[in-house]
């Protein structure tokens, strides 16, 4: 209760700030209700483009309509469903390691990784998530979103640095934020699986009053709660042993009980059951404590506002405030050779008659319980601007301050083991470590402690744009847009110290600090050449504090012989600036399951596959990657209810900033007692080679692919049929080639993959939506499809022929809504509606080790829901 008391705290405090900043009458307005419907402004252009000029860039927008139609309560679930989305689109499941950002998410657009996807909130950049993904991935944490206050999403399909400057290599998803808002809703809603309890409760409110010399203040309030899902609440998924489903054993080799170094020879507990001893070593099962869905509680309110400070002049700001609390699990604490934990020949539970010395190899102190994390993040975001208008030219000048604090704490009671507190009670005889027994609570407090984790990203940032007309064309008037940027982006990652000082053991940590600051300026021509033909040009350039600057144009071409096709064109070269953690990070684990090659032909207690930590350490000399994109379409209307359209794309990365391959690590140094970089223990007698201790590993530019594929859409609007109206959309995204260049083992040369097909990376994604209106009544029905792609034969190795297939899946969701009540619209729904089973998947040894490829499939099942929304 103590925990709920400070989060309401907390938030009331948040909350009384921002209903203060109210008072300001401010706010960013896009579409002003006094202004023409034809000016606006749309992500990929910097332009206010009026009707004569119609862009080449592909955009798919996700209006506030077909989000409330989704059924979906955050933004995590709506892209992951979206075919433009791909491998890299992380989502909470499975997201449980404090190495990585826990309950948070991202959009990976074209599977090309969250950190090649931009962001945007209101057309402007955001703090990036105060803790990376996987140690170094850097990203916009879209749970930080509230979908009530989401007015509309627009997702450019397309490479966009001449436009928006680094991370837009892959698109750019800009979420527009809900104001100029008149009256008041309120939104209640509840949802539950059916054969599990994995509760959504939301509740939002919007306020809007518009005023005197056309002002306008809108407040949304949101909050969201979800209940954890476990692994074993999906029956099995809830083990790391899919041997009985036709998969690998993915089990650990640090067991409970364990095995132990005894003069000299690595010995099994002689207490192990049968079906952990795979003699020496006696094997644990994870899989129990992994989440796919954790805890959650989010609450937060945007205020924004405009007000006319003179005819021309227009003052607006947008404040936001955001406190999240989430939570993580992981299996008890692991332990081997590297803790240096010896147990006295005396020891009074000392099961080995007549040893001289006994030291242990693998162990884990299942009694202690499972790890688990609280974490509490903060966002705030305040935006102050004035916008208005000289000699017909729009101007804009704006302050952004944006920042996100997060914590993640364990305390006595959550499992955190000290290796210097157990070795003392060991020493003393009263931990036992032998036979897998439940050591008294009194021993379990003197070895275990709290922790602190603290993370932080902070941007601030100005800006100053004009655009207009420049002068008179075949097809209309010529404009330009310009403008310069300034912003400073820091992000710090700082580990509790008994993990720096290293006592905490078998768990991985992160600790990093970086900051930069980037000055850029860029221009912008909407050139009408014809009635049927306009071309936009753009360039921009960035100069960076650290790595140093890049030049990027861009170039699109729209031709319409007629009013029923459009053909579109675009080109440009983008690039990605190293991130904050890769260019920052210290000495940072990660654990990966890997074979000792070396060291199972010295001594086979190394031959099993187990989890060895990997040392990531930053590289500040890393280059920017640099792209190319371009696409290809056609835009064909035939009436003026049915739009197809044809895209066919293509993006080069070059200079890809990679870890270091683990094969290339393995294969180059851990045949080396002495390396530096594969690092090993003393050799047991008899033995040349050591066990693996941690392998060191940085990141290099070293990398490229090239992506291509094709996007199809249909929109069929407006059909009477059935008594009502009929509205049909399809998206389908088909990838005909990701390949991907890396170094090989050896070093010395390099090896293309096209992982199109491969793991993770299915070649078909499309979505299917069905709406169906009849006076008060409507009905909505979606077709999710994820096509099949090739399983792993018990690793990442991509080279080998598959054996077997990822099935493909398909869900349906559900949804009717009735508006008989007076300013009130009930929906019920339900999303999976067959209950579908997530297609089984041998697994890559390193994120999916439980049956199912976690970054593609949701293993929720079958999920009712049903709300409420009064408007006064």
């Amino acid at each position: 209760m103590e925990k709920r008391s400070v989060f309401q705290r907390r938030f009331l405090a948040s909350a009384i700030v921002s209903a203060m900043a109210a008072t300001a009458q401010v706010s960013i307005a896009q579409t002003q209700q006094g202004k023409s419907i034809e000016e606006v402004t749309v992500v990929g252009s910097r332009l206010s483009q009026g009707g004569q000029f119609e862009g080449a860039t592909p955009v798919q927008v996700f209006d506030r309509d077909s989000i409330d139609k989704s059924g979906y309560t955050n933004l995590q679930q709506l892209f992951e469903k979206s075919p433009i989305a791909g491998n890299g689109t992380f989502s909470t499941r499975g997201n449980n390691q404090d190495s990585t950002a826990n309950g948070a998410s991202a959009v990976s657009l074209r599977g090309m990784g969250a950190d090649a996807t931009l962001v945007l909130v209101n057309g402007r950049r955001v703090a990036i998530s105060a803790f990376a993904e996987g140690i170094t991935t850097n990203f916009v944490d879209i749970n930080a979103l509230p979908v009530s206050a989401v007015e509309r999403i627009e997702v450019l399909k397309d490479g966009a640095s001449a436009i928006y400057g680094s991370d837009a290599v892959a698109g750019v998803v800009n979420v527009v934020m809900r104001d100029n808002f008149d009256g008041f809703d309120v939104s209640v809603g509840y949802g539950n699986t059916t054969d599990s309890d994995n509760s959504e409760t939301t509740f939002s409110a919007i306020w809007g009053m518009n005023g005197d010399a056309d002002s306008n203040v809108t407040l949304v309030f949101d909050y969201f709660k979800n209940t954890a899902l476990m692994n074993v609440d999906r029956g099995r998924l809830g083990t790391a042993d899919q041997t009985a489903n036709g998969g690998f054993d993915y089990r650990s080799s640090r067991g409970y009980p364990g095995n132990f170094t005894v003069d000299g020879v690595i010995t099994i507990d002689p207490g192990c059951p049968a079906g952990s001893n795979f003699d020496p070593t006696c094997v644990y099962d994870y899989g129990p404590w992994a989440v796919l869905t954790p805890a959650a509680e989010r609450a937060g309110i945007i205020v924004s506002g405009h007000r006319n400070l003179t005819d021309e002049i227009e003052f607006f700001t947008e404040i936001a405030v955001q406190h999240n609390t989430s939570s993580a699990f992981g299996a008890p604490t692991p332990l081997d050779e590297g803790a240096g934990l010896t147990v006295p020949v005396s020891h009074p539970n000392n099961p080995f008659t007549g040893a001289t010395t006994i030291s242990i190899n693998r162990y884990r102190t299942v009694d202690a319980g499972a790890r688990a994390w609280d974490i509490e993040t903060d966002n705030v975001r305040g935006v102050f601007g004035l916008r208005g208008k000289v000699a017909d030219w729009d101007w804009e000048l704006a302050a952004q301050r944006a920042r996100s604090e997060s914590t993640q704490t364990g305390d006595r009671s959550q499992g955190w083991v000290r290796t210097d507190l157990l070795q003392q009670e060991i020493d003393a005889g009263r931990y036992n470590p032998f036979g897998g027994v439940t050591n008294p609570d009194s021993v379990i407090d003197a070895i275990t402690t709290s922790l602190v984790r603290s993370g932080s990203s902070q941007l601030s940032s100005v800006e100053f744009n004009v655009d207009g007309e420049l002068f008179a064309l075949s097809g209309g008037n010529a404009a330009m847009a310009a403008g310069l940027e300034y912003r400073e982006e820091s992000a710090t990652d700082t580990p509790d110290d008994q993990f720096q000082r290293g006592l905490i053991f078998g768990t991985e940590s992160v600790s990093a600090s970086a900051n930069r600051d980037i000055s850029s300026a860029y221009v912008e021509f909407a050139l009408p050449v014809t009635d049927a033909i306009n071309i936009s040009l753009a360039g921009r350039h960035d100069s960076y504090s650290d790595f140093g600057s890049t030049t990027n144009p861009m170039a699109n071409i729209r031709w319409a012989p007629n009013e029923t096709i459009a053909l579109r064109a675009s080109w440009g070269t983008g690039f990605r600036a190293p991130s904050l953690a890769q260019v920052g990070l210290g000495p940072s684990q990660e654990s990966l399951f890997l074979t000792d090659d070396y060291g199972c032909a010295v001594n086979i207690a190394y031959c099993a596959k187990t989890d060895y930590t990997v040392v990531f350490a930053g590289n500040p000399d890393l280059e920017a990657e640099e792209s190319e994109s371009a696409n290809i379409g056609v835009v064909y209307n035939p009436t003026d209810s049915l739009t197809l359209s044809l895209d066919y794309w293509n993006i080069k990365q070059e200079g890809k900033i990679d870890k270091e391959p683990i094969e290339y690590l393995l294969a180059q140094f851990c045949g080396d007692q002495n390396s530096d970089i594969c690092i090993r223990s003393t050799p047991l007698p008899g033995d040349t080679l050591g066990g693996i201790q941690s392998i060191n590993s940085s990141f290099i530019n070293i990398g490229e692919q090239n992506v291509t594929g094709i996007d199809f859409s249909l929109l069929w609007a407006d059909l009477d049929a059935m008594g009502g109206t009929v509205n049909l959309r399809l998206d389908y995204a088909y990838l005909i080639e990701f390949e991907r260049v890396e170094l090989d083992s050896s070093g010395d040369g390099f090896t293309s993959i096209d992982l199109a097909g491969k793991y993770k990376y299915p070649k078909h994604r499309w979505n299917a939506t069905g709406d169906w209106d009849f006076e008060n009544f409507g009905l909505s029905a979606t077709l999710n499809y994820i096509g099949s792609f090739d399983d792993l034969d018990g690793g990442t190795n991509y080279y080998i022929d598959a054996t077997r297939t990822v099935d493909a899946m398909a869900t349906v969701n559900l949804q009717a809504r009735y508006t008989g009540l007076q300013n009130t619209l009930l929906s019920i729904g339900v999303n999976n509606l067959l209950d579908e089973d997530v297609p089984f998947a041998s697994g890559d040894g390193d994120s999916d080790l439980y049956g199912y490829v976690s970054s593609q499939h949701d293993p929720r099942g079958q999920y009712f829901y049903g709300k409420v929304t009064y408007s006064f």
